[in-house]
């Protein structure tokens, strides 16, 4: 059975992102310290002035994770779906890609940086995935406070580390039982960790692969 994954539009226009995002350098990246990055990584304040300086970096997901991103709202057969930080659209583009495959649905997307949303928004369009997706351009504390769905299927988290439990706080009381919660490099965010692995806290959860955390939430 086809799957817009492995139509030849769609895997030329994804092997040719990861392309560029695996020769893409940061300058501003690898001027930090690794003691400046740590801090960062795991700063609340800070967040905003570590992506502004991380505007031209890709920081996608790995190909694995896109495709068990596309895996993950298949299988649960999702309809909506909230992302925190979109980049340049790597993972947005394989969940909208779901959705299609899914029979439609609506992805809102967050992405603190113009730039990167304005080129997320023409890779969807590329991808022919843009009707399905809201692109959202600001802080997500606020982007995502309000007018989300009364009812939730997927959360990814792939933003700003420190802000990942904050985030889940904006969206929990939309997360229908069973919603599949997706957390990328979640090691930076020890709250975000303890709350979702905690005992009779609402959600399993177990770290999968070498960087994802997936947690469900529990009705």
């Amino acid at each position: 059975m086809a799957t817009t994954l492995n139509t030849p539009l769609f895997s030329t226009l994804l092997d040719r992102l990861f392309k560029q995002a695996d020769q893409a350098t940061s300058p501003a990246l690898q001027a930090l310290t690794s003691d400046e990055h740590e801090r960062l990584m795991h700063s609340k304040t800070e967040y905003l002035s570590l992506y502004g300086l991380l505007k031209e970096a890709w920081l996608p997901v790995s190909r694995e994770t896109g495709t068990l991103l596309y895996m993950l709202a298949r299988s649960i057969r999702a309809e909506s779906v909230v992302e925190f930080g979109t980049s340049f659209g790597l993972s947005t583009l394989h969940l909208a890609a779901a959705l299609r495959d899914n029979g439609g649905g609506r992805l809102i997307t967050t992405e603190f940086e113009p730039s990167k949303a304005s080129k997320a928004k023409a890779h969807l369009q590329e991808g022919g995935l843009l009707d399905l997706v809201e692109i959202r351009e600001g802080d997500a504390l606020k982007t995502l406070a309000t007018d989300l769905p009364e009812s939730i299927d997927l959360l990814l988290l792939d933003g700003a580390k420190a802000l990942y439990s904050d985030v889940l706080s904006l969206v929990e009381s939309r997360l229908k039982p069973g919603a599949l919660i997706i957390a990328d490099n979640a090691d930076f965010s020890p709250e975000y960790l303890a709350r979702v692995r905690q005992p009779h806290g609402g959600y399993l959860s177990v770290p999968f692969a070498e960087d994802v955390e997936l947690s469900i939430r529990l009705g």
